[in-house]
Order: structure tokens, then C-alpha cells, then sequence
């Protein structure tokens, strides 16, 4: 223990205090030590969040792009010196209590981090992590498994096709189906020649199949050291006590490295690289599906303030509707939106800025090209209000400021926010207090030459930049798969027949491998005795017109109002999605869209409308809902935020009419391109729209035919340009009838500053009542004949779904089918889909609000064997029956889940929305109690007793080719 700048740091005798600084703006202290031996550094981020994280960081720098640091991220999780079982990950997120646990590989660093509440639970998944990354087992079959392998397409039949099959290779093949990733994958490719980042570290899946296992090893070995790792931690446990842990586990069995991997920096350009690919597109008419994007290559992320100059440019130019290039991006004719790669990248060693156009053609590169440079000749010459300046400033502050936690625990955001300086030799501890880097850049923008300057210097007068043109082509997928089929081909013609027996010997080992039963009990567990008894309780400090709630929020305050829906039409629920992700988009009052972008950016973190329905607990053909408009902003802008919410909902400018065809077209672009990253969710609400109306309104609102009705929308209004002013005439008529409806407000602040908050929203708030929704019965019904549906889409890889009707929450055979899914999931489903079918992933939900048990697997090679695991699952349990422990790991999965915490702010909505929609804290611990109570012979008999193989609807997300096939064996067929 030492004093350090008048704070007491304790550090483990194996460590030193590197350094330590409190960060008041964040409420925690940063604390650097580093191992005397292996040099490995530990960043320990200290607070009073009982929810402690754990990362460890590996600097893993590719040389190619097989995938191999990827695969290795994989392959280590197979298995490790203490813990010899197949899958100690997957098994121990069912042997925990944990609020996060994953792996992860960047472009030059793969991370191992988890979270977890209970120190229990937390004390055995860093047993299971620090064994995993320093002393992992690496075997070949778990290679074979993971990323690539040759097998025969009827394993056991020499004769059959050979195929390629692994995880890693499908997975990748699902995620360079975007034309996205292609892009930015392409953009990096081009910009970076010469060291790792020109290449696709998470594989691309024509070079995974060169990687070798001998390379993995060798990589492994290499870079899987702790010279070479950086350890970062959050939360109250001591970090004296995680160094106690890392040193006796692992870290005392080293010695240092004798280098240091690092990534070169790049060789600067002398002139413009101007370069042109393809895209797999489907089918059809390819006009104005063209993408270009303009990128650079800046200075290091490592230079803090010169990153918080870039974020500030690149805030400035792009940040909403009213900065410069983003204006011209959004009104040209020579697209239809800005690209989805628009931004800075501070992720590697250099930052590099990027702009695009999408919806375009390919000859249009060199206008596209000549309208940023143009633009940003402007903006050199002009420059650009203080106040557009200052808003960007606010945006940096509040994104300091605010504690997040809903998505991923809060310590991982933070850590997530220095691991690049840690990664590369910059400040960690500046990293993570930027505020006198702030101030500084605070009073250097007062001149108005400042951002001129930085338009100049880092853009038009640097020449290391790319204009790259990514162009469709409907015949490239054939050609891909053509070209796998002949290297395939050639493979298997030049195999003997001792090399055929040695690929089938392959195939049954790696099957024997995934199908023997390991003794889990090797591996560390927490039972159900460390289950919290009860369920978390938030409770408003007042009710009425406005619902308060007290958080620590650090100095951002939370404004919801809710507003209960009428009765509405068919017509009117389609048009609701569009409506609600428009409105806070547009002018209102004497501002256009151009001012309330500006107001907005100037004096809120956010603002947003959306659409929350619910049933019952009692009924899942009884829907009802809430339109919810949402903001915050740091406390000293409430007043604003709240007249801000009230101009939008009472003024809205439908007229803008070109601006909302814009956003249209925005829209439909960005849904489309999501479809290859969700493919699984919208597989799920398609099997299950057939059982109940709250389903189908969630598939017609927000799935595929929502996707579609969109687009379809578009292409009339570009036939016949009159229908879109009747378009908007529905929309106009739509807010005037929803608007006529009453409102309640929750509010959520710092206890000192809830006053304040209430007295601001009561002033400029929205007419505060009290009402109750209608009920909607205006769902689509959907065809029974089509209970098999294919969708056809732009993917290499399938999302399969089945959906069988069950109960609702209430009933008391709710908590045993959740915990069946549970078991399916980690007992027969992974092992079948995922390790054995090869995709990246796959399982088994219930859903207790809708009464709806489903089956998914994502990113998947095959379709009709993943439908029959999902029915052979069914029969394995009701053959074999539910042992203890996999209840009891299942039933901890589900309380993992529920009692996952989110951010200050965040809890308090969830709680608002139980209480609203009855689902009540006493509900909820009854719930809780019932899973606890839950036994192996409850879970048969709901096995055996709701799934009657004629109720099931199946679903499958793939492309026009495979559909087609299906199309041929029963099922309706559906295309994009």
C-alpha cells in the first residue's frame, strides 16, 4: 500500500503502482500497474458499481486473411489445462450467474471479457478465462470444429461432394454478405497497403481455408503471452485482489517476452487511389445500388487531442442534417443517402475519415468525388457558425458524461473507450479524463479559422486517401459459389483412397468429440442457492401526472411521455413504424428540419419516438399500446429538451416533403442492409406471426413485410410522384388522430435536481393526463396454407425458425417450457446446429408474453437438417428426460438474464414499463419463484404435451435460390 498524489493504491506484491487519477466528471479512479516480471499492464477502473467486468486483451496483428486470429479467439475457448471438457465457455454461461460473457477479435486485438455481479461468480470465470487464454489445449478437432474442414457432404459416403464446413467460415460468409462490410472491409483494404489492417482479421471466407492448424499454433504461441496482454478490470473489488488471482493462475508461470508486437505505421500516399469492385446483389433491375465512399487516412488515435480535433471535424461535417457534408450527401442527386460508413474511425493505430453515397451508379464516382471536395472547399473558405462548433462540443461532454449500461455493462463501455491507447502506447489515464483535452479544444474552436485549418490539413491537403466504388453484380454469388464448387472438386479428384478413408476417419472422431459427455463438474459453478431471493425493485418517488424517479445520472436528466394509442386501422398501424421513426426528424413550428437539427445537437444527448405494445397476461389476441417520445439532455438544458419534445408533437412540418422522402429512403436502405445481421429475429417473429395477434402485429409492424411494404412504397412514389402527397395526407392524418389522445411523463434526475426537473417539465411539458389505450385488433391474418414460409433475401447463409403455440406467463406451465428452452439450447441444439451443422449459432426461447416456444439458428449452411434438429431436440428430451443439473444450469441462465442490470436511467424505464404494462414486482417474484421450483419431470411434461407437430410453422431466411427449392417442397415463398 502506498500514497500516491494524497490516494491510498494497494497493489499486489508481484505488481507495481504505475500510476493512479481520479476522474470526478466519471465518479471513479483509474489505477495502472504493471506485472514486474511479464510486464503486463493492468488498468484497474475503481468505483462503488457492484457489477465488476474482467478483460483480458491479447495484441493480435494478422499477416493475412485467414482469419487465424479470429479462429484462434474460437479454438482457445475448446478447452485448457484445467478445465480438459470440449466447451468450458458455453458451459459456464450456464454455470453462472454473469452479466456478460463473450470473446472478441478486432482488427488488432482479441479481447475475453465478462461481468458479473456475484463474487462467486466472478472468482470462476476468471479461473475459467485466465486458463482459457495463457494455457488453452488447442486441439486439432477443435480447430476443425471452429474453422474450417473438409468433409464429404454424406460424412460416412466417400462418394459424395466434398464440402467445407466451420463456424468461423460461415459465420464469415453471413457477415461479408453485406455490402457494408465489404466496404469498410474494402475502404481498409485500399487505405492500409502495407501493415495488418489491410487485411480481414475475422476471415475472408475465400483464405480461411488456407489456414492451417500448424499456423494457429504457431500464431498462438507468439502472441498469447502476457508480455503481450493488457489486463483491465471495473468495479469495487480491490484491484490487489484480481492481482492476487492473475499472478497465482497464471501469470508467476512466465517470463518476459523478448519483443513487443506492434503495429508499423503506414507508408503515406503521394496522389489519390481511385478503385472499383463488386458486390453480390440478387436478381433483378441493379440501377441505383452502387455505393461509393471517399476515405482518408489521418493521424494517430494514440494523440489524444488530436483525436478529440477529428471527432470535432468529423462531428462538425456529419453529424446531423444542417453539417455541411452530410447536407450535400443527403440532397444530391447523385444518390439516394449518405452511406452508412460516414464518420471517423479511431478503432487502429491511425484514424481514418470516412464519407460515402449509396443508391447510386457507377459512373457517377468522379461527380461523387468532385461534390465532397467541393463541399469541403466551402467549409474551408466559409467555415462554419460557432455555434454549430459549440454543439458538437456539448455532444463530446454529454457522451462523457452519461453512465450507459443497457447494451453492455458500463466498466466495458469505459474499458472499450481506452483499449486502443492501451493497445498502441498511448495515455490510458487521458484516454479516460478528456476534460482538460476538452477545455483545450474548447478555446482553440473560438477561432473562426480553426476548423478551416483542420479541413485543410487533415483533408483537402492529404493525399492518402481512397475513393472507392462497390458496384452490384446479380451473377457474382453463382461465381463464388461456382469457384468453391471447382476448388472443391479438384480437391476430391486428386484424393486416393487413403485420403478419402482419412477425411471420413476425420469426420467420425470430430463426431465422436461433440457427442461425448464430458464431467462438467470439473468446471467451477454457482447453484441456485446464490440466486438473489428476490427480484430488483425501483420504486417512483411520486405518481400522477408525472411519474419521477431518483437515479444517479450524472448530471443528465430522462424525459418520457407516454401517449396510450386509439383505435387504429389496418392502414394506420402500417403507417405507425414510418411515422415514429420520422417525426423527431423533421422541422416543427417556424423551424425547418435544418433548425431543429441544430437546436437539437446544441442542447440534447438524443430525441426519439417509438411504438410500445403489450398484451395482457392473460390474453395474447388482446394488444395494446403506447407511443412514447423520448429525450435527455444534462440537467442545465431540461427546459430546452422539453420544449424541444412539445414543438415536435404539436407542430410537426409535414410539408417537408422532399425531406421525408429522403428519410424514407434512408430507412428502407438501412433495413434492407440489416436483414443479413438479424436474419435469425426476423425468421423467429415470421414462425410465430401465425399464432396469436400480438405476434402478427410484431411481424407486419416490424419484420419483413414492414421491410417490403417500405420499399414498395418507394418504387410508387417514384412511378407516380402524386402518391406521395397522398402518402403524406394519411401520415398528417394519422398524428392529428393520435395526438388528440392524453399523456402521462416519468421523469428521471440526480435527487437534488428532480425538483428542478419537475417544475421545468411542468412548465413546457405536453397537456399531463392519464389514459388508457384501445385495444387493436386490425392485424393482418395470416395465410395457414403458409405455416412453411421461405423469404428471399441478399445472403450466403440461411436463418431457419420453427414457432409452436404454448401459454402465457401466467399460466403455470410458463416457467417449465422456459427452462426446457434453456436445456434444448445447451444440451442438444448447440452441439447439433452449431458444432456439428456448422453455424455460428442456434438455440431454443420461450416467449412467456406472447405464449410462443421457438427454435432459430443464425448464419447456417444447411436448412431442412437444422429443422429436423430443431423436432429431433424434442425427441432426445422426451427419450432421455431432464437430469438435475441441467435444470438447475438452465434455471440459472434465465435468472442471469433477468437480473442483468442496466444503467441508472435505464432501470428506471423498465420499471415504469413493468408497473404500466402489470407486470408488477409481485408478478415478477412470482415468476422468479416458479423458475426456482422448477423439476426435471416438469420440463417432460411440457415437452411432451405443446408441441404437436401440426401447430408448428416454420420459416426460412435465405437466398432466391435455395427459396426456390423450397418453393418445390411445400413452401410459400416470399421475396424482398
Amino acid at each position: 500500500m502506498i500514497e500516491w498524489k494524497g490516494m491510498t493504491v494497494k497493489a499486489h506484491e508481484a505488481f507495481d503502482v504505475v500510476e493512479s487519477r481520479r476522474v470526478d466528471s466519471l465518479n471513479v479512479t483509474l489505477e495502472h500497474y504493471r506485472h514486474r516480471v511479464t510486464g503486463a499492464d493492468h488498468y484497474h477502473i475503481s468505483s462503488d458499481n457492484p457489477e465488476n467486468v474482467f478483460m483480458v486483451t491479447l495484441r493480435t496483428m494478422p499477416k493475412d486473411s485467414t482469419g487465424v486470429a479470429h479462429i484462434l479467439e474460437h479454438t482457445a475457448l475448446c478447452g485448457s489445462e484445467n478445465y480438459p471438457v470440449r466447451d468450458p465457455f458455453f458451459m459456464m454461461t450456464r454455470r453462472s450467474l454473469n452479466t456478460f460473457m463473450n470473446a472478441m477479435t478486432s482488427s488488432d486485438w482479441t479481447a475475453y471479457p465478462f461481468a458479473s455481479e456475484n463474487a462467486k461468480d466472478y472468482e470462476n470465470l476468471l479461473s475459467v478465462y485466465l486458463d482459457a487464454v495463457f494455457f488453452s489445449n488447442l486441439e486439432e478437432l477443435d480447430f476443425l470444429q471452429e474453422g474450417h474442414r473438409l468433409e464429404f457432404s454424406e460424412p460416412d459416403d466417400p462418394n459424395s461432394p466434398l464440402v467445407y464446413k466451420g463456424v468461423v467460415f460461415n459465420e464469415m460468409k453471413g457477415a461479408m454478405s453485406s455490402p457494408v462490410s465489404q466496404l469498410y472491409q474494402g475502404i481498409k483494404h485500399h487505405l492500409f497497403p502495407y501493415n495488418t489492417y489491410h487485411f480481414n482479421s475475422g476471415g475472408d471466407p475465400e483464405a480461411i481455408t488456407d489456414l492451417t492448424y500448424d499456423q494457429l499454433k504457431a500464431f498462438y504461441k507468439t502472441h498469447y503471452h502476457p508480455s503481450n496482454a493488457t489486463f483491465f478490470t471495473f468495479g469495487d473489488r480491490p484491484a490487489a485482489d484480481i492481482q492476487q488471482r492473475i499472478h497465482d493462475q497464471a501469470l508467476h508461470r512466465f517470463e518476459a517476452l523478448d519483443h513487443k508486437l506492434e503495429v508499423a505505421l503506414e507508408k503515406r500516399f503521394n496522389s489519390i487511389l481511385r478503385v472499383e469492385d463488386a458486390y453480390a446483389a440478387e436478381p433483378g433491375d441493379l440501377s441505383g445500388k452502387t455505393h461509393h465512399v471517399h476515405g482518408w487516412l489521418l493521424g494517430e488515435s494514440t494523440d489524444l487531442f488530436a483525436q478529440l480535433e477529428a471527432h470535432l471535424l468529423s462531428d462538425v461535417l456529419l453529424d446531423n442534417s444542417a453539417s455541411p457534408l452530410r447536407k450535400a450527401l443527403e440532397n444530391t442527386e447523385l444518390g439516394s443517402n449518405p452511406s452508412p460508413m460516414c464518420g471517423l474511425d479511431d478503432s487502429n493505430r491511425e484514424m481514418m475519415f470516412v464519407c460515402g453515397l449509396e443508391g447510386s451508379e457507377p459512373e457517377h464516382a468522379a461527380a461523387f468525388e468532385q461534390l465532397v471536395i467541393d463541399t469541403l472547399e466551402e467549409v474551408a473558405e466559409k467555415g462554419v457558425p460557432y455555434e454549430d462548433i459549440e454543439a458538437m462540443l456539448h455532444q463530446l461532454e454529454l457522451s462523457q458524461r452519461e453512465i450507459t449500461g443497457d447494451g453492455q455493462p458500463y466498466g466495458m463501455h469505459l474499458i472499450f473507450s481506452v483499449i486502443g491507447a492501451a493497445t498502441h502506447g498511448g495515455s490510458v489515464m487521458d484516454s479516460l479524463d478528456i476534460d482538460p483535452a476538452l477545455e483545450k479544444l474548447r478555446e482553440l474552436s473560438k477561432d473562426p479559422n480553426y476548423i478551416p485549418h483542420l479541413v485543410r490539413s487533415l483533408l483537402l491537403d492529404n493525399s492518402h486517401r481512397v475513393r472507392l466504388t462497390l458496384r452490384p453484380e446479380d451473377q457474382l454469388h453463382d461465381r463464388q459459389l461456382a469457384n468453391e464448387r471447382a476448388r472443391l472438386d479438384r480437391i476430391q479428384s486428386r484424393l486416393d483412397e487413403d485420403e478419402k478413408a482419412a477425411i471420413v476417419e476425420q469426420a467420425r472422431k470430430l463426431k465422436e468429440r461433440q457427442e461425448q459427455e464430458d464431467d462438467i463438474e470439473m468446471l467451477p459453478k454457482v447453484t441456485l442457492d446464490d440466486v438473489k431471493p428476490d427480484v430488483k425493485r425501483i420504486h417512483p418517488v411520486s405518481e400522477g401526472s408525472i411519474v419521477r424517479y431518483e437515479a444517479g445520472t450524472n448530471g443528465l436528466a430522462y424525459q418520457q411521455w407516454y401517449v396510450p394509442l386509439p383505435d387504429l386501422t389496418t392502414d394506420e398501424l402500417a403507417l405507425l413504424p414510418i411515422y415514429t421513426a420520422v417525426l423527431t426528424e423533421l422541422g416543427a413550428g417556424e423551424r425547418d428540419y435544418l433548425g431543429m437539427q441544430q437546436w437539437q445537437a446544441a442542447r440534447t444527448g438524443s430525441v426519439s419516438l417509438h411504438s410500445q405494445f403489450r398484451n395482457p397476461l392473460n390474453s395474447a389476441n388482446t394488444v395494446a399500446g403506447y407511443l412514447v417520445l423520448s429525450g435527455r439532455a444534462l440537467m442545465r438544458h431540461l427546459d430546452e429538451l422539453t420544449q424541444i419534445l412539445h414543438q415536435h408533437w404539436t407542430s410537426p412540418r409535414f410539408d417537408e416533403r422532399s425531406r421525408i422522402h429522403d428519410l424514407l429512403r434512408q430507412m428502407s436502405a438501412r433495413r434492407q442492409q440489416s436483414v443479413t445481421g438479424s436474419g435469425h429475429m426476423l425468421a423467429m417473429q415470421t414462425a410465430s406471426a401465425h399464432h396469436n395477434r400480438a405476434n402478427a402485429l410484431t411481424y407486419e409492424m416490424g419484420g419483413l413485410p414492414a421491410i417490403r411494404r417500405l420499399k414498395g412504397w418507394l418504387n410508387d412514389f417514384e412511378q407516380e410522384d402524386a402518391h406521395l402527397d397522398q402518402w403524406l395526407a394519411r401520415l398528417s392524418d394519422l398524428h392529428a388522430k393520435v395526438t388528440e389522445q392524453s399523456a402521462q411523463a416519468v421523469l428521471i434526475a440526480e435527487p437534488s435536481e428532480l425538483e428542478t426537473a419537475t417544475e421545468l417539465t411542468e412548465q413546457f411539458g405536453l397537456d399531463k393526463r392519464t389514459g388508457q389505450p384501445a385495444s387493436i385488433d386490425q392485424t393482418a391474418d395470416i395465410d395457414p396454407a403458409a405455416r412453411q414460409l421461405a423469404w428471399s433475401v441478399n445472403t450466403q447463409v440461411n436463418f431457419c425458425a420453427s414457432a409452436y403455440p404454448t401459454v402465457l406467463s401466467e399460466h403455470a406451465d410458463s416457467a417449465p417450457l422456459t427452462v426446457l428452452a434453456g436445456i434444448l439450447r445447451d444440451n442438444y441444439l448447440h452441439r447439433t446446429i452449431r458444432e456439428q451443422g456448422g453455424a455460428y449459432g442456434g438455440g431454443a426461447s420461450h416467449d412467456s408474453n406472447t405464449g410462443t416456444f421457438r427454435f432459430f439458428s443464425y448464419r447456417d449452411p444447411r436448412i431442412e437438417g437444422t429443422l429436423d434438429d430443431f423436432k429431433a431436440s424434442l425427441e432426445w428430451i422426451r427419450s432421455e428426460g431432464a437430469k438435475a443439473d441441467q435444470v438447475e444450469s438452465a434455471i440459472l441462465g434465465v435468472v442471469g438474464s433477468m437480473d442483468r442490470p442496466g444503467s441508472p436511467a435505464g432501470e428506471a424505464k423498465q420499471a415504469f414499463q413493468n408497473r404500466l404494462f402489470g407486470r408488477t414486482d409481485d408478478f415478477r417474484k412470482a415468476y422468479r419463484e416458479a423458475l426456482l421450483a422448477v423439476k426435471p419431470d416438469d420440463v417432460v411434461r411440457v415437452a411432451c404435451q405443446y408441441f404437436d407437430p401440426d401447430k408448428v410453422s416454420q420459416t426460412v431466411v435465405t437466398d432466391h435460390k435455395h427459396a426456390d427449392e423450397l418453393g418445390g417442397k411445400g413452401f410459400k415463398v416470399e421475396a424482398l
